[in-house]
This record gives structure tokens, sequence and C-alpha cells, in this order.
């Protein structure tokens, strides 16, 4: 007889119970108090529903989140092959959408730790770093804020010198799994460094289920695209490209 595998997603009770007991972490988060004007800026358009262009990204969650309950997968590794493809910008957008499905716990983290943008984006401050909670210095309270009662994010402005080495390390991997295991989220987001500008990504694929490539319109070429869905295919799942930075048709995609 094959051996059958069975996986907390296929105990509903299981779930619920390690729902409940990720409540007191989630409520130990203090509130990430962003700056109103970023939010309400032309980067955010799925905090409100004012803006017809959240529809793009409302369609890209609901595709994610599908794709994740199939697989039973929760963590997304979103990465783009050079700088200023907008990868945060999505990650971020995404994220928000994300929040909109209250029955769905999400936790944004920042690792592009050379060039942090999450914090700067939304004007927040962390008493911590992400690079001291990686390296175990700090614990999940002192860098994950709550957004929302259904979103952190952690963040910090702070660039890391040795990024590679240290998303690579086992230590930092294991405070992730930890963080994973204390906030129980149905989606964990990896804003993750450019793929063609360092080692920091292919160092860090195997910690995640499935990735998401950004690319940029008239920005990224053709041979950019391909030589990363391959690096990225030969480690995780791939589960798509996304266009960003389209000028044609923008109400139709939003980006």
């Amino acid at each position: 007889m094959e051996h059958a595998e069975t996986t907390l997603h296929e105990f509903p009770e299981a779930e619920r119970l390690s729902r409940i007991g990720a409540e007191p972490v989630w409520k130990m988060l203090s509130p990430c108090r962003a700056d109103p004007r970023s939010v309400a800026g032309s980067w955010f358009v799925t905090t409100g529903r004012s803006n017809p262009k959240h529809a793009a990204f409302d369609m890209l969650r609901t595709k994610l989140l599908l794709a994740l309950q199939q697989k039973n997968w929760k963590t997304v590794a979103i990465t783009s092959p050079t700088p200023g493809c907008g990868k945060t910008f999505v990650a971020l957008n995404l994220a928000f959408s994300l929040a909109n499905q209250k029955d769905c716990r999400t936790v944004l983290v920042d690792l592009d730790l050379k060039r942090p943008q999450i914090a700067k984006t939304l004007g927040i401050e962390a008493p911590s770093t992400i690079e001291k909670y990686l390296k175990g210095e700090s614990e999940i309270g002192d860098v994950f804020q709550r957004y929302s009662d259904n979103l952190a994010i952690g963040a910090s402005k702070q660039a890391v010198p040795f990024s590679a080495e240290l998303l690579q390390n086992r230590g930092a991997v294991k405070q992730l799994q930890e963080m994973q295991q204390k906030m129980n989220p149905d989606v964990v987001l990896f804003d993750m460094p450019p793929m063609l500008s360092n080692d920091d990504v292919v160092g860090f694929l195997p910690n995640v289920d499935c990735v998401i490539l950004i690319a940029a319109s008239e920005q990224s070429t053709l041979a950019e695209v391909d030589i990363c869905e391959q690096e990225l295919s030969e480690r995780t799942n791939v589960l798509g490209v996304v266009l960003n930075k389209c000028r044609f048709a923008p109400e139709k995609y939003g980006y």
C-alpha cells in the first residue's frame, strides 16, 4: 500500500486550533502606522475600492489563492529580473488585496535586504530590523507590525551588506519557519531582490513553495525573462510572470 501523505489542511479542526493558538501573537503586534499620504498616493490601488485598477490585483489574488489551496502551498517569493520592475509595488498591492479577503491572513516580509523598500514606501518605522530578527536577536513583535486584523508586515530600512549569506543561514531559515508556526498565516509573501543583481533569490528559493516573476514593459527583455524563468523553474514552482508598467489598456490591466 502506498503511503498517503497527510497535511494540516486536511483536518479542519486542527487548522482551527492552530488559528486560535496564533491569536495572541497577532494581538501583540503593534499597529502599522503607515503615512496616510503614502497610502493615499498612486502607489496603492488596493487599499480601497475607488481606483478601478484594483481589479487587476484582485484577479491576481484570486488566482494565487486558488493555486495555493490546490497545492497546499503557503509561501510565495516575488522577484524580478532587474531593479525598477515594480516588484515591491506588486507585492504591496497584492498584500492589501489579500487583506480585503477577511478570512485570509497574510504576512508580507521584505527580504530585499540590500535595498529594502517596503518601510520607506509605507512611511513606517520598526523598533527592530529584519536582519536582527533573522539572526535571532529580536522577537516577532519587535519587527512585525499589524496593518489590519489579517495583514502583518515585516520591514526595515536598514540595508544588509552580506544578505545572501544571511538568507542561506540555517538560523535565519529557522526564524522564518518559527514565524509561520506562531502566526499561522494563510499566505506569506516574500518581497525578494531582483534575480540578476545578486544570488540572494537563488539561495533562498528552496525555502518557498512558489514564485511570481515581475517583468517591466519596455524594460525587461525576453532574454532576461527566459533566463529567470528557467533558473526559477529548476529550483521551485513558477506561478507565472506579471507584466508591470504596461502603458496599453491601463484601465483593463492596472499595471
